[in-house]
């Protein structure tokens, strides 16, 4: 299972990963101390005297966006603020200069991904179990005595509370855990299912999407499905796979969350003080509106990267955006994000980056919904400013963007004759 083979100190760095992408689903903090060693290990590979180095320009992007944010720091009065940025941001700078000199198979990367789901099928039923404790404590202390149909009737009227949502996901973000599993329905559906294990594993993570009721990532799912409807050729199989992504897309529009997604957007010049609990659609909306605003009085050199945020919180306050205020949210966009820390030239970086991997990935429609995934969740979600979020990107975009994809079963190294 583990990664067994080669030098013991190449053993540390991808067993390290390994554990980290397990990690990653079940709480926050859990992966970083197994980030770190494997970025201290991944250091000690670049040094290893039989190592070759075998240039990727594109990689070279990740080094070059970590150089904008840190001169960003130039112009910054918030300097703790962005140094504690600057310093989260380090593996940015690292990782893409590792796999410079990491020699690495499809294998190898596969079981990162293999990892990666045994933590969400870990992560579900533990939520699914914390969710239904929650529930029945609700129940029992909202009446004196619980009959069997009495209790029956709450959990009808209230699962939903704890169910769907990002009640049901409290350790790590909704959204994030939305992105892990789509990235390995994509990495893993490439691929006929061969077993009914693999046909309940893909059945079981359809379902945590659809309690974990991201928008953004149903507007992923919906793209995909189009995609790989696209690319059936047999005409009874694409008539089938139609009938059932619209029966799908029924049941995932009569999600609660979704049911009443109209309501939490509409009137969106009517700001109330209260409109909704954290990151709701029309707090992102919000954010994103006072993000422009500051970007049109700051157009090239942003606001630097420890006062991005502090600039941000006092537009909402200007602008009577009394929650997105109180909670100091960021721009729930990276690409705003990054334009306000950085100015038009990290903004740029990071396009480009999205601009030659969406080159790289058109060689097939299941890589171009890796694309999709990736830049449809930066719309929704500033990544790149927690440090799980920054390596998670750091490690599998890199990955993505090497000449042999690690979505291909051809094997990828980085020897003289790639």
């Amino acid at each position: 299972m583990f990664y067994k083979e080669d030098h013991w100190v190449v053993m540390t760095f991808w067993n390290s990963l390994y554990i980290a992408f397990f990690l990653l689903p079940l709480g926050i903090n859990l992966p970083t101390p197994f980030f770190i060693i494997s970025i201290v290990f991944g250091i000690g590979m670049m040094f290893r005297t039989e190592k070759k180095f075998v240039l990727d320009k594109s990689l070279l992007l990740f080094p070059l966006y970590f150089i904008v944010m840190s001169l960003g720091l130039i112009y910054t009065d918030n300097l703790i603020s962005g140094f504690d940025l600057v310093q989260r941001s380090l593996s940015l700078l690292l990782f893409p200069l590792i796999f410079l000199f990491v020699k690495e198979d499809a294998a190898t990367v596969k079981k990162l991904f293999d990892f990666l789901l045994m933590g969400l099928i870990v992560s579900f039923f533990i939520n699914v179990f914390k969710a239904g404790n929650s529930l029945t404590w609700h129940i029992i202390d909202e009446r004196e005595s619980i009959e069997i149909l009495v209790f029956i009737e709450g959990i009808v009227k209230n699962w939903h509370y704890f169910f769907v949502g990002s009640l049901f996901s409290r350790s790590v973000n909704a959204n994030y855990i939305s992105i892990y599993i789509l990235l390995v329905l994509s990495y893993y559906l490439k691929n006929k299912l061969k077993s009914r294990i693999q046909l309940a594993v893909v059945i079981l993570l359809f379902l945590y999407l659809f309690l974990l009721a991201s928008i953004a990532a149903y507007l992923i799912l919906f793209v995909m499905s189009i995609l790989l409807i696209f690319d059936i050729t047999d005409k009874q199989k694409k008539y089938t796979m139609t009938i059932i992504f619209l029966m799908g897309l029924l049941l995932f529009l009569n999600n609660p969350r979704v049911f009443d997604f109209y309501s939490r957007i509409k009137d969106f010049s009517n700001v109330r003080e209260y409109y909704d609990t954290t990151a709701s659609e029309k707090s992102r909306l919000l954010a994103w509106d006072a993000s422009i605003k500051l970007i049109k009085d700051a157009p090239v050199f942003g606001y630097g990267v420890g006062d991005a945020n502090d600039v941000l919180v006092e537009k909402y306050k200007e602008l009577n955006y009394i929650l997105n205020y109180k909670s100091k949210y960021n721009a729930h966009n990276q690409f705003l994000q990054t334009y306000l820390q950085t100015g038009i030239v990290g903004f740029g970086v990071l396009v480009c980056i999205f601009v030659i991997l969406a080159m790289r990935m058109k060689r097939s429609r299941n890589e171009f919904s890796v694309f999709l995934i990736l830049f449809i969740s930066l719309m929704f979600e500033s990544m790149l400013v927690r440090f799980n979020g920054i390596v998670f990107f750091s490690i599998v975009t890199p990955l993505l963007l090497k000449k042999r994809s690690i979505l291909s079963s051809r094997i990828i190294r980085n020897d003289s004759s790639e």
